[in-house]
């Protein structure tokens, strides 16, 4: 009797939030792949659907983003979600997302967070076995806002600072006195066919929070498009189309700053701010974790608020951090905006709203417009002080609030060599050299990566480029898989010396030396060598202090890199009972019972970053995930895409798995953003109910 009272109490909770939608007004179209393809007359209908649609193929995932969001990931997860909660607690989405809601959201869009707010409680009534906490829902517009801004927060690395303040780490200033992808993007200028395309290829988690969802959302309000998101985001974050798309990559300038205070010397919880001394807003929280059954334990933990953000006592004294992500609520609405964009101005003016406060973003369109912007919320920082360190937190004339606009950013427009790119690595070299934006273009405060900084997929694709002059779109797609590591490694000058040791000083691994040395570098499937180098690799990132070390300093000897080479081949031969294993058979694409060889390796163009399972095997868990590429013809955008896995995360569907091979293949699926075709096509067509 009890679980049946419940159960209405629920239902009746969620479902007067989608009385306004009728499902029955929506179509889900699944294609052969699972590919849900979202149609309905107005956009909230589709944000119904959508949310429906995603419940369906991953709702464990869309929980667990927001189970933090209400305090509850302890309670579900642990110990590992109860540091989810008190990080969520301090980065603080909620007095944003309140103070923010009514004045900074459109009423347009207000419709969407609702309709697709009303899917997901809907799915949940309609599926309570599958809920993994009964107070996550109903779930509000607000909260999935909030849940963008914590997503914005952790993109942009101010988990990073975070983790300095709460370890205590932040060093204390002198006396008197700081998850990789690829994107690609080629005008008519340089294509073979006189058309434009673009590669869309970043590299996420494979699974689980974070990973990519593809779906078509097709409204009868102009809303087209193919692309992908989390499980959980309202619109597309990258895909096509009818006119435009984008593609996103991770970039790491400075998106947040660590203040010291300037503490009173008796009252403790009193710092001076210019010539007065406030008090610190204390900021409790208790992180609650359920251990077995109904128990539970709750540490309370003792954070502040200054006015430079929330404030964190250390064996140092007090610090403040600041960030941009927490600024903002429109990161969700600019995604939408991109989404309808029939044009460049269009899509400009969204991305003028500097909702998306990071992240690279490569744009190509109908009209033979290709575009580059390591993207950003910049603070106007003051200039007299170095916001690559700690910063006094005693005056006025640090505490920044304005930005600057989008114009201001590195960035690249229509260039004359007909390329752009970036594979997160410096924004300084993101065309030819003649067309790269200058450094001195940008304030030193914004913290961007140096010229210096590049990886081996920038080296790799820049020399495809490079050696092509009339790129074909066969050759475009050769780019996006290439599997090479560059010679010499000039984005790893210290791991060069792995592919010149002397056999005669390390002759226990003379025949492994040998495979390095004739070696393509390639990581193809079928590459012994590419096995001893990628585990080799893996035992070098574990051992050194960063990844700083592969390009600087003296860490990695001739006499480590030998002993990484050693430890490959002894795990070889005690794994697989021989030194001489093809990369396939070492590293396995894996899920359920299929397992497949993979080629690929850490920072290749196809980059596969593995874990090694308890059989000796490596298991890919992230690198290539989504990938979609596109030629703009006259007819409209063609698309390809693939998935690693499939379109559902549920290990009962069809499409758990249906993707994998054409995936190891190298190999992608035709789409459509035709609205017949697809129905003509689909093998189920159905209401979200």
């Amino acid at each position: 009797m009890l679980r049946i009272c419940l159960s209405l109490v629920i239902s009746a909770l969620y479902f007067p939030l989608a009385a306004q939608i009728n499902p029955d007004n929506i179509q889900i179209a699944r294609d052969e792949w699972g590919v849900p393809h979202i149609f309905a007359k107005t956009d909230a209908e589709v944000a119904y659907g959508f949310a429906w649609a995603t419940a369906e193929d991953d709702f464990k995932t869309m929980q667990q983003q927001l189970l933090p969001i209400k305090g509850l990931a302890g309670l579900v997860n642990g110990r590992s979600g109860a540091i989810f909660d008190v990080g969520v607690h301090i980065l603080n989405p909620h007095d944003i997302v309140e103070e923010k809601y009514e004045t900074d959201v459109s009423p347009e869009f207000k419709k969407i967070l609702e309709a697709y707010a009303a899917g997901v409680n809907s799915y949940a009534a309609s599926h309570k076995k599958e809920i993994l906490h009964r107070k996550l829902f109903p779930v509000t517009p607000q909260d999935l806002l909030k849940s963008y801004v914590v997503g914005m927060a952790l993109l942009s690395g101010v988990d990073n600072s975070l983790n300095r303040l709460l370890s205590g780490k932040v060093a204390a200033l002198p006396p008197n006195e700081s998850r990789g992808s690829n994107a690609f993007a080629v005008s008519s200028k340089r294509t073979a066919d006189g058309q434009t395309y673009l590669g869309i290829n970043s590299h996420q988690p494979l699974e689980g929070l974070n990973s990519w969802y593809e779906a078509h959302l097709c409204s009868e309000e102009g809303w087209n498009i193919i692309g992908a998101t989390f499980a959980g985001g309202v619109s597309i974050f990258t895909g096509t189309n009818e006119h435009l798309g984008w593609a996103h990559t991770v970039n790491k300038p400075d998106f947040a700053d660590i203040f010291q205070l300037e503490m009173h010397p008796t009252n403790k919880e009193w710092y001076r701010y210019d010539d007065k001394w406030e008090q610190l807003e204390t900021y409790d929280t208790k992180a609650r974790i359920k251990l077995m059954g109904f128990f539970k334990v709750g540490k309370k933990q003792k954070f502040f608020k200054s006015k430079f953000g929330v404030t964190v006592e250390t064996p140092n004294g007090f610090f403040a951090l600041r960030f941009p992500a927490n600024q903002t609520v429109q990161a969700a609405e600019q995604w939408y905006m991109m989404n309808k964009a029939t044009n460049f101005q269009e899509w400009k003016k969204a991305l003028d709203m500097q909702g998306i406060i990071c992240t690279n973003i490569v744009y190509a369109d109908m009209e033979d417009h290709i575009y580059y912007v390591s993207n950003g919320k910049f603070p106007v920082r003051n200039r007299q002080y170095n916001w690559s360190g700690v910063v006094p937190g005693n005056s006025s004339s640090t505490l920044w609030d304005t930005y600057y606009p989008v114009d201001s950013l590195a960035q690249v427009l229509d260039p004359p060599s007909g390329f752009v790119y970036n594979c997160n690595h410096t924004p300084f070299l993101s065309s030819s050299a003649d067309d790269n934006p200058a450094v001195s273009s940008v304030p030193a405060s914004m913290g961007y990566e140096p010229p210096q900084f590049e990886t081996n997929r920038a080296v790799r694709m820049l020399h495809l480029f490079e050696e092509d002059k009339s790129i074909d779109y066969e050759e475009f797609k050769v780019i996006k898989f290439d599997r090479q590591y560059h010679k010499p490694m000039r984005s790893a000058p210290k791991l060069e010396p792995i592919f010149s040791l002397d056999e005669s000083k390390f002759p226990q691994i003379a025949g492994s030396i040998q495979l390095l040395k004739s070696w393509d570098r390639v990581a193809s499937e079928d590459s012994e060598a590419a096995s001893i180098f990628i585990l080799a690799l893996y035992d070098i990132l574990r051992k050194i202090k960063s990844r700083k070390s592969l390009v600087s300093g003296d860490e990695l000897t001739e006499a480590s890199l030998a002993a990484s080479v050693q430890s490959a081949q002894d795990h070889l031969q005690e794994n697989f009972g021989k030194v001489k294993v093809p990369l396939g058979q070492v590293q396995r694409h894996s899920r359920g019972d299929v397992s497949l060889a993979y080629g690929g390796g850490p920072d290749v163009l196809a980059a596969v970053g593995s874990r090694m399972q308890k059989d000796g095997r490596l298991r890919p868990i992230a690198g290539d995930s989504y990938i979609q590429m596109v030629r703009f013809t006259p007819d409209g955008p063609v698309l390809e895409s693939i998935n690693a896995y499939g379109a559902s995360a549920k290990p009962g569907s069809p499409h758990y798995t249906d993707q994998m091979e054409l995936f190891t293949q190298q190999k992608l699926k035709p789409m459509t953003l035709d609205k017949e075709e697809v129905l003509k096509n689909a093998k189920r067509v159905y209401a979200p109910k």
